[in-house]
């Protein structure tokens, strides 16, 4: 039998800290939701043509961090 085990950690961060969390999670936020949107509008372009959407090159993390200018 196996036991499963699973800790509870609230974390106090300062404001400069909590600042710094609100930003990242807001990135990839914004980065989830905006990859998600061009997934959703390739597939529906290319869904009848199968090689095309398969070969299809999407945009990385990179990229769009060097497009919103976010570091």
């Amino acid at each position: 039998m196996k036991i499963q085990r699973a800790f509870k950690v609230r974390l106090y961060p300062t404001s400069e800290q909590r600042v710094c969390l609100n930003k990242t999670f807001g990135f990839y936020r914004f980065l989830y939701n905006r990859m998600l949107a061009e997934w959703i509008a390739i597939y529906q372009t290319l869904k009848d043509n199968r090689e095309a959407l398969y070969a299809h090159k999407y945009k990385t993390e990179k990229d769009y961090k060097q497009e919103h200018g976010f570091s």
